[in-house]
């Protein structure tokens, strides 16, 4: 064993950790964001949360970031502690699949199709049709694949210079001499940990134990110990993350260290009554790759099996050991740990906007009903409400920011767009319902009173502004482009109604029937009804152009709005005959 061997088996743990990161980050995007849909409706029964943690570290390719994951989704308020249980455990089987793959490098048969499934065979091939597909392919789901299988292939290559550069150590008599240390299971999961721990990867510690089980000279006695070493090491990437969390989510982190710690515990004392009561010859027999494949699975299915039944008394104790001291719960808007999953983070924002939708939506609605009936404890419930959007717009602008400079899938990067592009116009929503504030607030010290024909005027275009503001938000909230489709027709029957307004204003005030004061309130009134039309068709607007990769938004409207566009027509009709002076 050489110097040079010690820089290839580095070379190959650096080539081991990008492939996997590389791999992980494709399959990520290739989820195309459907994974975080699902967490929400899947963690409310035990089976499927199990399920759907396996399935998102087996996307993601680490358990440790979906603990991260759950630590950041806790934070926020957006799950419960209970919730996270199951997930948790589910991660901990799914990160054995890695292991399972790399257990191909121990194949041994003269069968050309079983040997082109070993690693330093068929990896350079995934590499070679993975970059193919990644240079050549204009589509980026093709391209994502391409990444995958490019990832794939390095990390397997570099799980080959890993077994090449171990290889002299089988010849080795100092090499056999520390593994003899390495016989006391606490040293060996001691070991496991910190080594796990330093390099933040579960799969890359099983990769070198399985590298290192090529030479011959690992038993069993020495390699189930280093595992559980390893599944305790895992969980320092969750346990950092838990800095400047709210309680609920350091126990988030808490409990996957328990498990793993409760989980060594058990399988420990099963050890040693196998070890001494049974005396078995497994425990001396030399470890292969895919036997510490196994060794990782059982481990993680037996700690399952046993402990999830009691998933109650770890939330219990995760509660007793971190306690609350009376303290009020605290949640960030938008955990910064969200960011590592860009996927899940712009899902997340995707529901801030869309409660930011609602609110700009019924704050501006209450502020009509303020000048039809004033209560001074309505106008202050506005302002708290305008005061909050400006604070979704702040945040949301700035996560979202964070979130574009990361490699993002086409569907994230349009979703990504989208809000951008709409979280203002929801914003100056809110602006212009305090200025309908202050317009009820002159009205009411002033005491003025339209006459019946102007505040009948006013009713018809309030009902067309109330449900101008509910299909835009509906139609963000669901994606829906139809109904996006009909905001712009709206929005020109509520143009022509303010204008057909200001006409009869003009005529009331030559009649005597009105007063120039009167008129500026009215005019603002109507100012306001427009402005906010306008900003619902920005809305709509930029639901569609996102959709169809266009933001030439004059263009557009040029387009839609014509008359001999039949959908538009059709829709305008029905909203001027819906919306009518009498």
């Amino acid at each position: 064993m050489t110097i040079f061997n010690i820089i290839a088996l580095l070379g190959g743990l650096a080539l081991f950790l990008y492939g996997m990161h590389a791999m992980s980050s494709g399959l990520e995007k290739l989820s195309g964001g459907r994974l975080e849909k699902t967490i929400y409706r899947m963690t409310s029964n035990p089976l499927t949360s199990l399920l759907l943690g396996a399935g998102i570290t087996i996307a993601i390719q680490s358990s440790s970031a979906t603990t991260v994951m759950l630590v950041g989704l806790v934070n926020s308020g957006v799950m419960q502690l209970e919730q996270t249980i199951g997930v948790i455990m589910g991660s901990n089987i799914g990160t054995t699949l890695t292991a399972w793959i790399l257990s191909l490098a121990g194949i041994d048969s003269s069968s050309i199709g079983l040997n082109l499934l070993k690693p330093e065979n068929f990896a350079p091939i995934a590499a070679f049709i993975g970059m193919l597909m990644a240079m050549l392919s204009k589509k980026r789901k093709r391209q994502d694949i391409g990444y995958i299988l490019a990832g794939f292939g390095v990390l397997m290559f570099g799980m080959t210079l890993m077994s090449s550069s171990v290889s002299p150590l089988k010849d080795s008599p100092s090499f056999t001499g520390i593994l003899t240390a390495f016989e006391n299971p606490f040293l060996g999961i001691i070991v496991g940990a910190i080594f796990t721990g330093i390099i933040q990867s579960s799969a890359a510690s099983v990769g070198i134990m399985q590298a290192l089980s090529l030479t011959g000279g690992i038993n069993y006695a020495v390699a189930m110990p280093i595992i559980m070493g390893v599944n305790i090491g895992t969980c320092v990437t969750s346990l950092i993350s838990t800095i400047g969390v709210n309680k609920n989510a350091k126990r988030v982190a808490f409990i996957h260290f328990s498990i793993k710690i409760i989980g060594t515990i058990i399988c420990m004392i099963l050890y040693y009554i196998a070890k001494l009561a049974l005396h078995p010859a497994i425990f001396s027999a030399a470890a292969s790759p895919w036997g510490i494949a196994l060794c990782h699975t059982i481990f993680n299915i037996l700690t399952t099996i046993i402990l999830y039944p009691f998933s109650r008394r770890l939330v219990k104790l995760s509660r007793l050991c971190i306690r609350d001291k009376n303290e009020i719960e605290t949640y960030a808007f938008l955990d910064e740990r969200l960011i590592n999953t860009p996927s899940f983070a712009i899902s997340e924002c995707h529901n801030r906007t869309c409660e930011m939708a609602i609110l700009a939506r019924d704050t501006f609605i209450d502020s009509i009903q303020l000048n039809k009936s004033y209560s001074p404890r309505l106008a202050e419930r506005i302002k708290e409400n305008e005061d909050r959007l400006d604070e979704y717009e702040d945040k949301l602008g700035t996560f979202l920011v964070k979130i574009s400079s990361k490699d993002l899938s086409d569907s994230d990067s349009k979703e990504v767009s989208k809000q951008l592009h709409t979280i203002g116009d929801f914003e100056r929503i809110g602006d212009h319902a305090i200025n309908m504030v202050r317009t009820a607030d002159e009205r009411f010290d002033k005491s003025i009173a339209f006459s019946d024909e102007a505040n009948g005027e006013l009713a018809v275009i309030s009902s067309a502004v109330t449900e101008i503001l509910t299909i835009t938000t509906k139609a963000f909230e669901d994606g829906d482009l139809e109904l996006a489709g009909r905001v712009e027709p709206l929005e020109q029957v509520i143009d022509s109604l303010i204008a057909e307004c200001k006409s009869n204003h003009v005529r009331r005030l030559r009649n005597g029937a009105c007063t120039i004061e009167l008129g500026f309130v009215l005019s603002d009134l109507l100012t306001n009804y427009s402005r906010v039309s306008d900003h619902c068709s920005n809305i709509a607007v930029a639901l569609i152009e996102v959709a169809q990769n266009a933001f030439d938004t004059h263009e557009y409207l040029g387009e839609i709005k014509s008359m001999d566009n039949p959908e538009f027509k059709q829709a305008f009709d029905e909203y001027m005959e819906k919306y009518r002076f009498n």
